[in-house]
């Protein structure tokens, strides 16, 4: 067996340089300088006997073993994060550092109301929060990023654990005084898809809301424009369309000095499921658990 093996810190500058394409941001993401992530690379190459990264002025370009070497660096990076974790299980529950990605269109309405109190009861619990949308949060738990998704299901997560939270409702959200306002819920059929508003590509909220009316001409018709519920939502209070709320969003008051009314979707999928997800066979599972009775009972 060789002496000489590469570290974890090189392997860790190697998946931010792939991730970011740059060296500076890669360097910064590492909290170390340009100059110290370079040597760190140039001696990993120097190590291994091969070249991993075409440098120019303009483009940082992986060699195809660069690019499997990322592939396996990922791997051992992720389990020496759960060797660390397992020992950290052993511990009190809800204490230390944990690391949970939170998508955009639950963030800023779900936690608001819950870390407070997390804050009080958990003192011990380090959470570092990153919002990113599904995709990215799912590829930063399997990558190591993240130690836990908080999310709305259904999508693609991979091998993943799930623990289900709650179901949110989808509202539909139309300007005061609309000729098409029903007194209770809103059919699918009633929706104008020439007047309907949904997020970008990249939110599963277009997805679940696209699912719950069930009408494929609204995939061909909706305007996919906003990248935030709060954009949607100035959008139709100035008489723009209509569009699609969760019940959580409704809640923390999204509608707050606005013209705007909502009705439920009549649906027997007019929900989306909040669950909070981890890699399967972490150690930490009866840690995330807890956790998910913290952000349940919130």
């Amino acid at each position: 067996m060789s002496t000489y093996l590469p570290t974890l810190k090189q392997l860790q500058y190697l998946v931010a340089l792939h991730e970011h394409g740059h060296f500076g941001r890669a360097a910064d993401s590492c909290f170390v300088s340009q100059s110290t992530l370079s040597a760190g690379l140039r001696e990993l190459e120097s190590l291994l006997g091969v070249t991993l990264v075409e440098r120019t002025r303009r483009v940082v370009r992986f060699t195809p073993l660069g690019n499997q070497v990322v592939a396996k660096a990922h791997r051992l990076l992720r389990e020496a994060e759960e060797l660390s974790e397992l020992v950290q299980s052993h511990g009190a529950p809800l204490t230390g550092e944990l690391r949970m990605s939170v998508i955009p269109t639950i963030a800023p309405f779900l936690l608001p109301r819950i870390l407070p109190r997390l804050r009080k009861e958990r003192p011990q619990l380090k959470l570092f929060l990153r919002e990113e949308p599904s995709a990215a949060a799912i590829e930063s738990l399997h990558h190591g990023r993240a130690d836990c998704v908080l999310l709305a299901l259904p999508f693609a997560t991979g091998e993943v654990e799930v623990e289900h939270l709650f179901d949110d409702r989808l509202f539909v959200a139309f300007p005061r005084d609309d000729p098409r306002d029903p007194p209770e819920t809103v059919s699918p059929s009633l929706i104008d898809e020439n007047r309907l508003l949904l997020l970008e590509d990249g939110h599963c909220l277009k997805e679940h809301a696209l699912a719950a009316c069930n009408r494929p001409e609204l995939r061909a018709s909706a305007t996919m424009i906003g990248t935030s519920l709060h954009t949607l939502v100035q959008m139709v209070d100035n008489g723009l369309g209509l569009t699609m709320l969760p019940e959580m969003a409704v809640e923390a008051g999204i509608l707050h000095d606005t013209q705007i009314v909502v009705r439920p979707l009549q649906s027997d999928h007019a929900f989306r499921e909040i669950a909070l997800v981890w890699r399967k066979n972490s150690p930490r599972g009866e840690e995330f658990r807890l956790l998910a009775q913290e952000l349940r009972a919130g």
